[in-house]
């Protein structure tokens, strides 16, 4: 089934990532390893000759790789993964044509195609989807950037790079807590992507590479014209021409090269939080950022600390932070105090003994991520969905229960699982008591539970 580009997974699919190993192309693999190794090791120098890699035969063929694996909603040319791939003349054509392009420097970047996907708050979040044949070029790009940035990221910093994850970054702020930090600054960054000022971002980038043919190929990111969706609503189906617009800010979210630009920009704020004059150092503080989600636990933050981040992102960065969303937990063992990041709650909860004056430090599915995850399943398993054969929905369901799960598997999931599963045996029960022209009963002396397991759905 293709990508629908009005739902999360379009996201997901063009969020590109290098998914692929690098194992059939060696001498690619060994180059970001000395890229990467003289970043490290010469931390003011400036790479200047670096455009002639991007075109390289095994860089563009594991870029191709890496969005082929993705997958993904077309651009504005209308052309798919699986046009590309009719035939192997076809995609090897498609490969020598682009480094043609490339080596001659007569590349120009197409349009990219916008569309809105539905937030968990009911709001519409804009999404740039360039054509395959520019996700390809971002995708080499990245692939020589990539290893000479990550030289220089702090620890801190844990979304969209290799090696790691969300997991990682609950846990450093579990630990934060239980060192004894337990005064919270939670930030939300108002339309981050959409909002960061190209020149400095480009500046950011100068203070690694100097390469003018790479430099132009972002500036060509940023600066290509959107074509939004014809009508107001920004409804797809809508008639009449598409609305052209061109960003004078932000990176497209969903574009093959926006996570590590995203991540080149708040670095800044990273260094600057661990250096000699910033809270890392003075008030002892940790901060915890994924992608543009990042906490800051202490032991007591004030208006000197609040001040201070204010200047960084709005001053220095040129962002601006939602105060309506962002706040601060002065103590999170109060009662009723708790901390939601990436779908997680982090609270203090009474001991589950009952012996007084006890707690413990809970992490588990926040409130909002499980009244999603139930959201999802009452959509596949409602009404219109009754055509669907059984075998079919229920592997459907365990996908995405199987995909939940792994991801909630951290800290305390156990009573979050143990409802998410009745909630879905009692709507599946539902659903055959409602396809069935007869009272559907399970068969024999089976229970509920024993039938829906014999068909096979699993259970978290």
């Amino acid at each position: 089934m293709k990508d629908d580009p009005t739902t999360e997974r379009a996201a997901a699919a063009v969020e590109c990532r290098l998914a692929v190993k690098l194992a059939p192309w060696p001498a690619l693999q060994a180059l970001r390893e000395k890229l990467g190794y003289k970043a490290k090791e010469e931390k003011h120098f400036r790479f200047f000759s670096l455009y002639g890699h991007v075109w390289r035969t095994d860089t563009l063929e594991a870029a191709w790789a890496t969005v082929r694996l993705n997958g993904g909603a077309p651009g504005v040319d209308q052309v798919t993964i699986e046009d590309l791939t009719a035939t192997p003349e076809k995609e090897a054509a498609f490969l020598v044509d682009l480094q043609q392009e490339l080596r001659e420097k007569t590349y120009q970047a197409a349009p990219v195609r916008r569309v809105y996907i539905l937030k968990a708050n009911g709001k519409l979040r804009p999404l740039g989807i360039p054509t395959i044949r520019d996700r390809v070029v971002q995708a080499a790009v990245k692939l020589i950037l990539e290893p000479i940035f990550e030289a220089d990221f702090v620890d801190c910093s844990h979304g969209f790079r290799p090696g790691r994850s969300a997991h990682d970054a609950l846990e450093s702020v579990e630990q934060s807590v239980r060192e004894g930090r337990h005064a919270v600054y939670d930030a939300d960054l108002a339309g981050y992507f959409d909002t960061i000022p190209h020149d400095k971002l480009i500046a950011g980038v100068r203070q690694r590479v100097v390469d003018g043919g790479v430099l132009g190929l972002i500036r060509q990111w940023l600066n290509a014209p959107v074509v939004e969706p014809p009508d107001k609503d920004h409804n797809q189906s809508g008639k009449g021409p598409p609305r052209v617009s061109r960003q004078k800010s932000g990176t497209p979210q969903g574009g093959v090269l926006s996570p590590l630009l995203a991540n080149i920009h708040l670095h800044w704020f990273d260094r600057a939080f661990h250096g000699r004059k910033g809270p890392g150092q003075w008030a002892n503080a940790k901060l915890v950022r994924y992608a543009d989600d990042f906490v800051i636990v202490a032991r007591y933050i004030g208006p000197r600390m609040t001040d201070w981040i204010e200047e960084q992102i709005e001053g220095r960065l040129g962002l601006r932070i939602n105060r309506e969303k962002t706040r601060t937990i002065p103590d999170l063992r109060a009662d009723g105090a708790k901390l939601d990041f990436l779908g997680f709650s982090l609270k203090y909860a009474h001991d589950q003994y009952g012996r007084a004056g006890k707690k413990y430090l809970s992490l588990g599915p926040s409130a909002a991520a499980c009244r999603r995850q139930r959201e999802k399943v009452r959509a596949m398993i409602g009404p219109r969905q009754s055509h669907v054969p059984l075998p079919e929905l229920i592997e459907n369901l365990n996908r995405r229960q199987r995909g939940w799960g792994n991801y909630f598997r951290l800290g305390y999931h156990r009573e979050a699982f143990r409802s998410m599963n009745a909630y879905v045996g009692e709507k599946l029960t539902r659903h055959l008591k409602r396809r069935s022209q007869r009272q559907w009963r399970p068969h024999g002396d089976k229970s509920t539970y024993q039938h829906l397991n014999h068909m096979g759905l699993i259970n978290l």
